[in-house]
């Protein structure tokens, strides 16, 4: 499978948790690098989600966002992933960030040059990636 989504990860459910509407998904990546994902019901019915089954996570760089500093701060997304930058990619009006978790696994973002600036983004430098758990889009293999 091609996809333009910059964000593809391998995974393996490790839990589900069921709701009247929604189905909340924990998946392991590679190295135990975890991610959250919030599917409709029907989704995770179709799909035959179920611990110990293998999963792909895709997410758009755009979807994910950069924060350096959560000190004092809650957040309501699932997903804040510590990190460190690996890569800057800076075009004319946006810059490809890239993060590598602690288990290995590799995230990119899309920013602004501001944010960029305004974060103090460089390489070796800590910040986290966070996602919403409905941004997380789930396939299995066929």
């Amino acid at each position: 499978m091609k996809i333009s989504a910059r964000n593809v990860f391998n995974g393996t459910v490790s839990a589900l948790k069921e709701g009247s509407v929604n189905a909340e998904v924990d998946i392991v990546l590679g190295g135990g690098d975890k991610l959250a994902a919030v599917v409709t019901l029907e989704s995770a019915r179709s799909l035959e989600l179920a611990a110990g089954k293998p999963v792909v996570a895709v997410i758009k760089a755009p979807w994910v966002l950069l924060m350096t500093d959560s000190s004092g701060y809650r957040l309501s997304a699932r997903n804040i992933l510590t990190s460190t930058v690996k890569s800057i990619e800076t075009g004319a009006v946006n810059a490809e960030v890239t993060l590598a978790l602690p288990g290995g696994t590799e995230i990119t973002s899309m920013v602004t040059k501001e944010a960029v600036a305004e974060l103090g983004l460089k390489p070796g430098a800590s910040a986290s990636a966070v996602i919403k758990a409905s941004n997380v889009i789930l396939g299995v293999p066929a």
